[in-house]
């Protein structure tokens, strides 16, 4: 299994270019399925998820062609297969995103029940009941979610009982060929969402509302092909802005917005940081200085993102003051703390609050990776921990993070891979 092996104590300086939103990559690759024409879409992430969600396309007899430039051609004309099996499905929970697409478009979709982090309980009954809205006829056997309509979806008034990304994306796409009207109440507000009905609006969808919680689509009967050009990973910037600040180094990130990070962007210069945004780069700035420490609850989307939670614990574990931060969308997402506190953090944990004092440095420890954020936070309180830090179960990190040993490296960091 693979380690990361950081030597801590450099500031990092330099440019490096933000990857594709491994977040909006996903659906937009399940919302393929609802079109037969010919798709390409551009600045994909190369991630472990990202290969995971082809290969399933490739299950369902999709045909894919992946260029140099990480773009992917889709046809989805030879599709013969409904079923996304579980050896995939268990990986990576993105998989139940296939769902809607290919009930709206062939009226059946047996899906395995999905795998994915560790970080709590997030089921998928709002998915169920929106689609039984719209017509479907949906079992559970076995482990597989099976799912039928007789004819086309009909649109419905679904108001969905919490917010949810996943819920909302595979709604979104199931009506956006369903006959009639379907307005989503209480709908997912995340960037990633956007990107989605921006994507299905380019193949012909009618949408409106999407950024907002309520989402109004007028189904049609068919959609066409497009080229589409993914986001920028507002989490992976968001990352490394962190990862610039606790090392209180200066970065510039290409290829990337702040657009969609303002809240985090608030926070990193309460911390002390200085950040100026262009048109398509962000560059942080922290004058050399000690970061301030931030208090913050998670929320969505507008508010402060959950994803970005663990990487401000880490901030605040080497911040001057104390610190309160609260996790409320994911029960388990605060587990990180414990890997923390064996660096020499002064963290306590209280339900889902983290009370973290500020300590003046961390020690290198060997530490384990229990998420995808979780990594990302031990990966930098290795920047900041003197000695040698060993990063295990990076597997983790290899879902959502695209090179990130090397784009640290030309940061000025200290950081190789251990093949095992």
């Amino acid at each position: 299994m693979d380690k990361l092996l950081i030597t801590g104590g450099a500031k990092l300086d330099g440019q490096i270019r933000i990857s594709g939103a491994k977040n909006a990559a996903l659906p937009i690759l399940a919302a393929s399925l609802l079109c037969d024409e010919p798709l390409t879409i551009h600045n994909l992430p190369h991630l472990h998820d990202v290969t995971t969600m082809n290969e399933l396309l490739r299950c369902l007899g999709v045909e894919l062609t992946i260029t140099e430039k990480l773009s992917v051609e889709i046809n989805t004309g030879t599709i013969d297969c409904y079923t996304a099996p579980y050896e995939l499905v268990k990986t990576m929970r993105a998989s139940i995103l296939v769902l809607g697409p290919l009930l709206a478009h062939y009226g059946e979709a047996r899906v395995s029940f999905p795998g994915g982090c560790a970080i709590g309980s997030r089921p998928v009954d709002i998915h169920l009941k929106g689609l039984e809205a719209m017509g479907a006829e949906i079992s559970v056997d076995g482990g597989y979610i099976h799912a039928k309509s007789n004819g086309r979806l009909h649109g419905a008034n679904i108001v969905m009982e919490a917010v949810t990304v996943g819920g909302t994306e595979n709604l979104l796409t199931a009506a956006a060929l369903a006959e009639g009207t379907t307005v989503l109440e209480n709908a997912a507000r995340e960037p990633e969402v956007v990107d989605l009905a921006n994507f299905l609006i380019a193949m012909g969808a009618d949408i409106s509302g999407h950024g907002t919680d309520t989402i109004t689509i007028n189904g049609v009967e068919r959609l066409h092909g497009c080229e589409y050009r993914v986001m920028p990973d507002r989490i992976e910037t968001g990352t490394y802005l962190v990862a610039a600040a606790a090392t209180a180094g200066r970065v510039k990130l290409l290829d990337t917005t702040g657009d969609t990070l303002g809240a985090v962007l608030l926070k990193l210069e309460e911390a002390g940081a200085e950040v100026t945004c262009g048109d398509d780069y962000i560059e942080l700035d922290m004058r050399g200085k000690r970061p301030k420490a931030v208090s913050l609850k998670t929320v969505p989307y507008p508010g402060f993102p959950t994803d970005m939670q663990a990487q401000f614990t880490v901030l605040n574990s080497i911040a001057e003051g104390t610190a309160m931060v609260t996790e409320t969308i994911f029960e388990n997402r605060l587990v990180h703390a414990h890997e923390l506190n064996r660096m020499g953090a002064n963290i306590v944990l209280e339900g889902n609050t983290a009370i973290i004092q500020g300590v003046e440095g961390l020690q290198a420890a060997p530490v384990m990776a229990s998420d995808l954020r979780a990594s990302a936070s031990l990966v930098i309180a290795g920047l900041v921990a003197e000695g040698d830090t060993i990063v295990d179960r990076i597997y983790h990190i290899d879902r959502g993070y695209e090179c990130i040993e090397e784009k640290l490296h030309l940061l000025g960091a200290s950081i190789k891979r251990i093949v095992d």
